[in-house]
């Protein structure tokens, strides 16, 4: 009878506690709970429709997780205002949440559902320098930023948070601002590599970012597809993106991340493809979204993330959510 040890050249681990440093087809017997168990990949990798929120706004933030997320402020069609309006997600429905101070979209997102930061972005004054912060019930004023613009990009939480870019109608240039709050003020930080608005990216921490394509210069079609990585002081080269475009979604931090969609120098337009990042270098998953538009709200991780709305295009309460490469540990049964 062929055994298991016949086959790979080595003996199940008789073990107390499940390992912590598992590797896929790996065999051991969990003396505690006696069991075998075996390591395992659920490769997945596709989106699905998630619940649909109350109102058709475009140009929505987003934060926190896939089951626990926020869809913040936008763009009202017609007739052309900005959203106050903030709806809050289960993983399955969605829910009214408190009113921003101030409407706007295309603005910087941070932090949880409960806890999150939200900066700048286009308002009825055009580019407000005003940020406001959320508990989970009601959002207050977070000081004024530096420098007032939209399509920036953020990362980190609500008490240590940092923005980066953006810009202004053309033909003002893309910005390489970076700022830098501490829960109550905010500092300037050391600017961007490529200057740029509607980049992708944010996510992770203020001492671990990551920003990548977006409009490196006022004027069509002017995209780039150069990724920047943040360590707290300054910000370094990573891996191209596989495309020059701006506005995707992101989602996971600095080192696990997950890009879908966008608008590109076509064609074709919309960028429909999903990527994955390992801190390193982007790979195409050969997924596309059902809708693929640009400048959607986003969230969550690299294995379980939420896109936010659709625009530009047709304005729908849209929200898609995506399932990624699952490792996981199975119990086996042995007769």
């Amino acid at each position: 009878m062929t055994t298991y040890y016949g086959l790979y050249g080595q003996k199940v681990q008789y073990l107390a506690s499940d390992p912590t440093d598992v590797q896929v087809g790996q065999v051991w017997y969990n003396s505690t709970s006696a069991v075998l168990k075996v390591r395992q990949t659920v490769a997945t990798n596709a989106w699905a429709s998630g619940g649909s929120m109350a109102d058709s706004v475009g140009y929505r933030g987003g934060a926190g997780t896939q089951t626990a997320a926020l869809a913040i402020g936008g763009y009202i069609s017609p007739p052309g205002g900005r959203s106050t309006a903030t709806e809050e997600y289960d993983g399955t429905s969605w829910t009214s949440g408190g009113s921003l101070g101030t409407g706007r979209y295309l603005q910087a997102n941070i932090g949880t559902q409960t806890a999150a930061l939200m900066a700048s972005g286009n308002g009825p004054t055009n580019y407000p320098a005003a940020a406001e912060k959320y508990d989970g019930t009601s959002w207050t004023s977070a000081g004024n930023i530096n420098t007032g613009r939209r399509l920036l990009g953020g990362a980190g939480t609500q008490t240590a948070g940092i923005i980066f870019g953006g810009g202004n109608a053309p033909p003002v240039p893309p910005a390489s601002n970076v700022e830098n709050y501490n829960g109550s003020t905010w500092t300037t930080g050391t600017g961007l590599g490529t200057a740029r608005y509607g980049g992708g990216g944010g996510g992770g921490t203020n001492t671990a970012a990551i920003y990548f394509a977006g409009y490196a210069t006022p004027g069509p079609p002017g995209m780039t597809n150069v990724t920047e990585l943040w360590n707290g002081a300054s910000w370094t080269a990573g891996g191209n993106y596989p495309a020059s475009l701006a506005s995707s979604g992101f989602a996971g931090s600095q080192t696990a991340g997950l890009a879908f969609a966008g608008e590109n120098q076509g064609p074709p337009y919309p960028y429909t493809d999903t990527n994955s990042w390992n801190g390193s270098t982007w790979t195409s998953l050969g997924v596309s979204m059902a809708n693929a538009t640009a400048q959607r709200g986003s969230c969550g991780t690299q294995t379980a993330a939420l896109a936010i709305g659709s625009s530009p295009g047709p304005i729908v309460n849209l929200t898609e959510e995506w399932t990624g490469t699952v490792t996981s540990s199975r119990t086996v049964t042995v007769t």
